[in-house]
């Protein structure tokens, strides 16, 4: 088998991984559901007090709340992807076993990764969507090319994700307990994202801070392009710049972990 019909092979495993979890999706897409409701009603209470607050009028603003839901699970903003696991294998020993397969770690984790980001794009991010669009005025657009835009930036986005995630479970190499590493990326991820609040929004010197990290490529990013409040091109440029940044930093990490396991076990 080729290197491209093994990965894609390993992303198809991924896909339907989670496509088993029928209990969990429906759990999820009535979480999102619900929380989407928490947050849409609270943006309609701040922008009648100040319309047009980052930029966004009402319908912008509550789309970017129905669509931040849609991508909450795509993007794995709170985890639950593949480094959960692969932190568990680095502690108990077994990453040597992946480490000397005859396939790459970093790719076959990707690979996984984009089969999970895909399922959840499908199955938990259709539904709060369409929720929201039914019960409340959006402001999506009509054409398709627009759509097809977005589909690139969340593509990036998850690339973008993917690569910070891996750098996190790779930090269990040398810290033996990936938790501290996992809520320290937690936390920026909710914070830095978008998820909770439009990046837009924060002021100042602030707001230019959290607007150039990795983690707006995830939801503020796509939304953007979506809204046409941010030209597609150079918001491609910033995701696929720090896509391919983090992308050879987690190589560079893969090969001293590689060589440490080397040293520790002989």
């Amino acid at each position: 088998m080729g290197a491209g019909r093994l990965y894609a092979a390993v992303a198809r495993g991924g896909f339907r991984r989670y496509a088993t979890y029928r209990s969990a999706t429906a759990a999820g897409v009535f979480t999102n559901t619900v929380f989407g409701l928490i947050l849409a009603y609270t943006f309609i209470a701040l922008w009648d007090a100040k319309p047009h607050l980052g930029g966004y009028d009402q319908a912008q603003a509550l789309t970017y709340v129905w669509l931040g839901q849609a991508l909450l699970a795509v993007m794995a903003v709170m985890g639950g992807g593949f480094e959960e696991e692969l932190i568990e294998r680095i502690r108990t020993g077994d990453i040597a076993i992946d480490l000397y397969r005859p396939a790459d770690l970093q790719l076959w984790s990707l690979a996984q990764d984009a089969g999970r980001a895909l399922f959840h794009l499908l199955g938990r991010g259709v539904v709060p969507l369409a929720f929201g669009a039914v019960f409340f005025e959006l402001a999506l657009p009509a054409d398709p090319l627009t759509w097809i835009a977005f589909i690139v930036a969340v593509v990036l986005g998850v690339l973008v994700s993917f690569s910070i995630r891996y750098l996190v479970a790779l930090s269990a190499f040398w810290l033996l307990d990936g938790a501290g590493m996992t809520q320290l990326a937690l936390i920026a991820g909710i914070f830095c994202s978008g998820m909770m609040l439009p990046l837009n929004v924060f002021p100042g010197a602030l707001g230019e801070v959290v607007r150039a990290l990795p983690w707006s490529s995830l939801v503020q990013a796509p939304v953007d392009v979506l809204l046409g409040t941010a030209d597609p091109l150079p918001t491609y440029a910033f995701q696929a710049a720090w896509a391919l940044g983090l992308l050879v930093l987690g190589r560079l990490l893969q090969s001293a972990a590689t060589r440490r396991v080397v040293v520790q076990g002989g």
